[in-house]
């Protein structure tokens, strides 16, 4: 099935069946494709064709999608650009992407030259003239998605109409999604996530999509109540920010089947609890944008294991690797690698880092992990978040674990600082629950009872809130900078 015709597909066996709503409107399956049709040609009217790159600078709304299948219509390509970036980052994005259109909300203007600018407010809602009829080119790049940067300049992560496909019937069948589905879509649409799992899943699979607005935990029950979804996507982050909410918060949360969490890892701690408060399980999967969003997944009706990411989707392959390549047994840890037709086509104009990360046709992840005998995956860490003190490896996961089993905590960051006898040493950064206060000699008999002298934190930073990238995975990148900052003041 190509994406650039499924909004045909859909109005022709459900006409008048919910298609995509937000805040502002709600649209039946034939009024999407009546929308799509004028956005297309509303495209085309300004030069947008075959391998042309639409950047979209927007909030969750429903005019993203109908860009999104507007743009494929056409042969073209959709870079979701995060509307919180500066000037100066877009205007690289636009640059390196080749962008020739960016479509922004009302009254922004052109930050990169060549690009022009179209506010969303103007595009058109009915088109003058029938649109060409869709272009189904499986080769075609479908979506150019840019890294977050954490390991340095955001790179384009080329993903074709084949990928696309691939990862969305993959997900359909894994999270078993149907036409009686309705999705609740949270996370933010210029991130893969926000696009394959809450919006083009549950659309091949006939079911409908909510866009909510911006996340508030002290509403977002609300919105569930009143809108019914069956199924939701979030980071660890958020329901972290959900299990935190005041006792006396029952919410009504019988329509929601599972709650898919990834895009960073979370404590089995955390899902044990919040299903046992809620009512509904989190399933735990994990993946990159690299592989268009997801590799594996905890089974929906098969068991769950909590602490583990779960099972290869199905069509992926998923092995640990030594390094030197070499396949390792179960049990133990190596590097995670991901083969499937779900992965990249590469990084746009970057074929050095491409050959790094594509060897042979497997994704190298650069994550650390292992496999049981039963080929659940269990993360350790990311390869370059490791800390290595008197030559002895430690993955800040397993600390930051333990520091999460603490109730007064609600999120814990672990990294690795310049040390002259050892190398490095481990410090964490805490940011306590609403309402309580952190003891971090609590903290410190804590990791005494849990975990080997060296990998205990040497320090305890009490923090309000823990920076997070535009994904909402914890920053490494910028907390290692503030403390080495901090450090050299003091």
């Amino acid at each position: 099935m190509n994406f650039a015709s499924l909004p045909d597909r859909r109005a022709s066996l459900d006409p008048d069946g919910a298609a995509v709503s937000d805040g502002r409107q709600a649209l039946t399956n034939v009024q999407l494709l009546r929308r799509v049709q004028a956005a297309s040609r509303h495209l085309q009217d300004l030069g947008v064709g075959p391998g042309d790159v639409v950047a979209l600078r927007l909030t969750n709304r429903v005019e993203f999608v109908l860009l999104l299948f507007a743009a494929w219509r056409l042969g073209a390509t959709i870079t979701p650009v995060n509307p919180s970036m500066t000037d100066i980052e877009v205007a690289r994005q636009l640059t390196d992407s080749g962008a020739r259109l960016m479509v922004s909300e009302d009254g922004e203007t052109a930050v990169a030259d060549g690009t022009a600018v179209l506010a969303v407010g103007e595009l058109h809602d009915a088109a003058a003239e029938p649109d060409q009829a869709p272009l189904a080119d499986p080769s075609a790049l479908a979506l150019l998605i840019y890294t977050s940067g954490t390991t340095g300049v955001p790179k384009g992560v080329m993903l074709d109409h084949a990928n696309i496909d691939a990862m969305a019937d993959m997900g359909r069948r894994a999270l078993e999604v149907g036409p009686a589905d309705r999705c609740l879509l949270i996370l933010p649409l210029f991130h893969v996530n926000g696009i394959v799992v809450s919006t083009l899943i549950p659309l091949l699979a006939g079911a409908s999509v909510t866009i909510a607005d911006r996340f508030h935990p002290e509403t977002f029950f609300d919105v569930v109540e009143r809108e019914r979804p069956t199924f939701l996507s979030a980071v660890p982050t958020i329901y972290s920010m959900l299990a935190a909410l005041p006792d006396q918060v029952r919410p009504d949360t019988s329509s929601l089947r599972f709650g898919v969490c990834g895009a960073a890892p979370a404590s089995a701690e955390l899902l044990t609890r919040f299903e046992a408060r809620y009512g509904f399980p989190l399933i735990e999967g994990y993946g990159l944008s690299e592989g268009t969003c997801a590799s594996t997944i905890n089974p929906v009706a098969g068991p769950r294991r909590a602490g583990t990411v779960g099972l290869p989707f199905p069509g992926q392959e998923i092995r640990i690797v030594d390094a030197d390549g070499s396949e390792v047994p179960p049990g133990v840890e190596g590097e995670v690698v991901v083969r499937g037709p779900n992965v990249m086509r590469g990084y746009l104009g970057r074929p050095e880092e491409t050959a790094k990360v594509l060897v042979d046709g497997w994704l190298r992840t650069g994550d650390v992990g292992r496999l049981d005998a039963d080929g659940y995956l269990t993360l350790v860490g990311r390869s370059k978040d490791m800390i290595i003190r008197g030559g002895e490896n430690i993955y800040p996961k397993e600390i930051e674990d333990v520091l999460v089993g603490d109730p007064s905590v609600l999120e814990a960051a672990v990294i690795g600082v310049p040390d002259e006898k050892w190398g490095e040493v481990v410090v964490a950064y805490v940011q306590p629950r609403p309402g309580s206060t952190i003891d971090p000699s609590a903290l410190q008999s804590l990791c005494a009872r849990s975990l080997t002298g060296f990998k205990r934190p040497t320090a305890f930073f009490v923090v309000e809130a823990i920076a997070k990238n535009p994904v909402g995975k914890i920053d490494k990148v910028s907390l290692r900078a503030a403390h080495t900052e901090v450090s050299a003041r003091s």
